[in-house]
């Protein structure tokens, strides 16, 4: 067996993305694993770079894990020969930039969504790639959830018959900072530091639907601030000037609707964090991060409206469970191992920087539709 060593720089390690997904339960856990074995009896053994701003966490994060090799010198990094890999999982205003230097300096690249800041960039960093002929990825994580490939394989299956419509809700009530810490960093609602929900959530959205029910044709939104005023990290009041919920109807190709809400203002009256409800003419199914019901058309009640009579049915038992049938990894590793033998291997890899593209720019038209107050269709992209 040949061991192949490729050296990956993890830029944001410090972040809470950087380092509990995409450090520890990927790179490390595909380490701790002995490594990524390829089909030619190759095993691919990922070298870490780690790269942040802060020398003081770099050390500790290093020390914790037994690393060695780390740096707050992008340039640096990216000048090393033993490197072929730029990750970067900074704060979005921050990674155009580093983006553009790494295919520069001819790395490959896999990136956190979004992309960049706005379509126009995000496609220039795609051309771009696409003439210095390095391979690219962007992180799209949600279809890796166990709770979506059941819900992918119920679609393989034909078990929907004709898909309808699809109903998400996704969020939960992220605490203003004063008397409880905030679950996420204050840079996510402001923004002039490129936070706000859409910006954050519509690119997941655009790559659930297209993936599963068909490319999106439109967009209508209505967005809202309805915390206006949070504490950041060190205690300090400002204003959030970033949305933090938005409601939206997207129009898919072949007729589906799709009502997805988003919120960092709300609290939490559903099984998981997010969930998705398809209807279809002979059946429907409820997904979530993990779990996947269905009610089969045959087996569906009758219920009838009576609201002078207290509900005797429990709704919820109808429904039946999808069973797992094999073994779910992490979502974030199982892209990274795809990513890595994209790069080694030359598998395929369809989730490359015009699809990062297409996730900036729904939420670009998702911004617009709210300012306008109207439906905005969605054109295609290409490169």
């Amino acid at each position: 067996m040949t061991r192949r060593s490729i050296g990956i720089i993890v830029n944001g390690v410090t972040g809470r993305m950087g380092y509990r997904q995409h450090l520890v339960r990927s790179l490390l856990a595909i380490r701790d694993a002995g490594g990524l074995p390829l089909a030619d009896g190759t095993t691919i053994w990922p070298h870490l770079v780690l790269v942040g701003r802060s020398e003081t966490k770099l050390r500790e994060i290093a020390q914790r894990h037994g690393l060695e090799d780390w740096t707050t010198d992008l340039a640096a990094a990216l000048a090393r020969d033993d490197v072929e890999i730029y990750f970067d999982a900074q704060v979005t205003q921050q990674r155009e930039k580093a983006i553009r230097a790494a295919i520069e300096a001819g790395k490959h690249i896999y990136t956190e969504k979004p992309l960049a800041a706005d379509t126009a960039a995000a496609l220039d960093l795609a051309r771009a790639a696409r003439s210095a002929g390095v391979r690219t990825g962007v992180v799209q994580d949600k279809l890796f959830l166990p709770g979506l490939r059941k819900l992918k394989r119920l679609l393989d299956g034909g078990f929907f018959g004709q898909v309808l419509s699809v109903r998400g809700e996704f969020g939960y009530w992220v605490f203003e900072g004063d008397w409880q810490p905030a679950q996420r960093p204050s840079w996510n609602y402001r923004a002039s530091d490129g936070g706000g929900i859409v910006v954050d959530m519509f690119p997941h959205w655009h790559y659930v639907l297209a993936e599963l029910f068909g490319e999106v044709r439109s967009v209508s939104a209505t967005i809202a601030t309805h915390i206006s005023r949070r504490v950041d990290e060190a205690g300090r009041p400002y204003p959030a000037t970033a949305d933090d919920a938005a409601y939206a109807v997207f129009e898919l190709a072949g007729g589906v609707i799709a009502q997805l809400n988003s919120s960092w203002a709300v609290r939490v009256f559903r099984d998981e964090l997010v969930e998705f409800q398809v209807d279809g003419t002979e059946g429907s199914a409820v997904a979530g991060l993990r779990r996947c019901r269905v009610q089969h058309r045959a087996i569906t009640p009758k219920p009838v409206w009576n609201p002078d009579l207290p509900v005797t049915e429990d709704f919820r038992a109808q429904w039946s469970e999808v069973p797992d049938n094999e073994d779910f990894d992490n979502g974030f590793k199982v892209q990274w191992e795809a990513f890595l033998r994209h790069v080694v291997a030359g598998e395929p890899f369809r989730w490359d920087f015009l699809a990062g593209a297409q996730g900036v720019q729904l939420a670009e038209l998702g911004l617009r539709s709210a300012r306008e107050g109207r439906r905005i269709e969605v054109p295609e992209l290409s490169l």
